[in-house]
């Protein structure tokens, strides 16, 4: 019949007790720690009137754990869902840095006195401070007595926003 879906490839699904039985594949889906598979596996259930029935029980298994392919098989048709590949700029630069800036206060913290802007992963930065938006971390460096670190790049980030990007070169 015209525009009836094909029906899932067969799949050994293998029980909690190591028995296997014959289930249907219908979707594979890659996550970070590895492969699971959504299968569906023979039940019976009873009706209404008091009879009992085949009905199909869908989950999804951790494969190879618990899925075997059956000999003769193609699995090529089955919506299968990997995850995305690692970007080039991600692969050759790292992982990227955490956003946002934290203040470290001198002079113990009173009043709007001296301090020093840093990445939140910073050596120098103090640890359980909060962590400034853009706008309060330019906020905090427009104060006297405020300098940027230049060890974590905060100055590099911020100066050019401070000073406006045209005006870089003079």
């Amino acid at each position: 019949m015209a525009g009836t879906p094909p029906e899932p490839p067969p799949i050994r699904v293998v029980l909690p007790n190591a028995e296997a039985v014959t289930g249907r594949l219908y979707e594979r889906r890659q996550t970070p720690d590895g492969w699971v598979y959504r299968v569906a596996v023979p039940a019976w259930q009873n009706t209404p009137e008091g009879a009992v029935e085949p009905a199909w029980y869908v989950v999804w298994v951790k494969a190879p754990d618990h899925v075997r392919p059956v000999d003769g098989i193609s699995y090529d048709d089955v919506a299968t869902t990997r995850l995305p590949p690692p970007s080039t700029v991600r692969e050759i630069l790292g992982e990227r840095r955490p956003s946002g800036w934290v203040l470290q206060k001198l002079d113990g913290g009173r009043g709007p006195g001296r301090g020093v802007v840093h990445a939140v992963d910073c050596e120098e930065a103090p640890a359980g401070a909060p962590v400034l938006t853009l706008d309060k971390a330019l906020d905090a460096a427009e104060h006297p007595g405020t300098r940027l670190c230049s060890l974590c790049g905060a100055a590099a980030e911020l100066d050019p926003v401070l000073r406006g990007f045209d005006h870089g070169g003079d």
